[in-house]
């Protein structure tokens, strides 16, 4: 294994979509690196310390956001004498994503007061008022020709349909939920899939015509929906639970097509392995070096090298847990991630 030399890094580093490059903050400038030699392609200087990198999925432009001002500012890599500051005001900017077409760029105002789709093409700008989040609650069909994004007014919850060609609202339908999480587009782009708080067990299969399709609730009592994901071809819907659970449904019917249960005790039978992650410190046959005296100090310090082995172990076998307090908000159990 080759390393290449060490550069200066003081904020966030991020890979271009195409893999062809590699973006370093350093401080305010942003320096653009080929990945194969490492050399500099471009260098953009910023009106602040860089705190946030987000490439547009073309790699053609890129998005910086100034967390230390309410601003974030855009460059074009084909184009380096192009500029663009994107600024809120007093409203400022809690979040800002890249549209599908790489052409835009939506941004969330603090407090959740409008959210804002800017156009690199012709400096136009589009207000959708009331979103619900700032950093979610926003989703792309597949295509990427229209938008899912929850608002909320009046104390109950929408979700507004957008072109992403003109940026249109195409539809708005109310939906059956207390206090929505989240959003997302099957991969078919054929249906919605929404769910409520973890305070309320409850997940939504809407069609885009704002038809509800299936209403789905495990249990009543206690933590609900903690994380929903779609198989890569929307055949199936995960539905991580606080419970332990890992529920599966069909897309065709809605109905649970499998259950998983996250154990805290492994019991044979059982066709699961278990590997244990073992340290050792990594022995070296230093006979026949001739090191200096500092080297030699220095390499009895407590961070020394070690080498990772996996174990395989037997069952029964019982994992550690711990329990959450009861007094904390999102407490760490339930399946995180589908």
């Amino acid at each position: 294994m080759e390393f290449t030399e060490a550069y200066k890094q003081t904020g966030p580093c991020c890979f271009s979509p195409n893999a062809r490059y590699i973006a370093v903050a350093v401080d305010y400038r942003l320096m653009i690196r080929d990945t194969l030699s490492f050399k500099v392609v471009q260098l953009f200087s910023c009106l602040d310390k860089i705190s946030y990198i987000e490439w547009a999925l073309d790699s053609e432009y890129i998005l910086c956001g100034l967390y230390k001002r309410p601003m974030r500012q855009a460059w074009s890599l084909t184009q380096p004498e192009w500029t663009c500051k994107i600024d809120e005001g007093p409203a400022g900017i809690a979040y800002a994503r890249w549209s599908p077409d790489s052409r835009h760029i939506l941004t969330t105002s603090e407090f959740q007061l409008r959210l804002t789709v800017w156009s690199l093409v012709n400096t136009a700008c589009v207000h959708v008022q009331w979103p619900k989040h700032g950093s979610k609650g926003v989703s792309f069909t597949k295509d990427g020709k229209f938008a899912a994004i929850c608002t909320r007014r009046d104390c109950k919850d929408y979700i507004n349909l957008l072109s992403c060609h003109s940026w249109e609202i195409m539809g708005v339908f109310a939906v059956d939920t207390l206090d929505m999480t989240d959003i997302q587009w099957s991969p078919d782009d054929s249906a919605i899939v929404i769910w409520d708080s973890p305070l309320e067990y409850k997940v939504l299969i809407y069609s885009p015509d704002g038809r509800c399709l299936f209403k789905y609730q495990a249990y009543e009592s206690g933590l609900g929906v903690k994380s929903v994901s779609w198989s890569p071809y929307g055949q199936f819907l995960a539905v991580g639970s606080y419970d332990q659970m890992l529920r599966v449904l069909n897309h065709l019917t809605w109905k649970t097509f499998a259950e998983f249960m996250h154990l805290s005790t492994v019991r044979a039978p059982c066709c699961a392995a278990v590997f244990k992650e073992v340290d050792e410190p990594l022995q070296l046959d230093m006979s026949g070096l001739c090191l200096d005296d500092d080297f030699m100090g220095g390499s009895d310090a407590p961070g020394g090298h070690f080498k990772v082995r996996y174990e395989v172990m037997e069952v029964p076998i019982t994992f550690p847990f711990q329990k959450p307090p009861a007094d904390k908000p999102n407490p760490k159990q339930g399946i995180g991630t589908c």
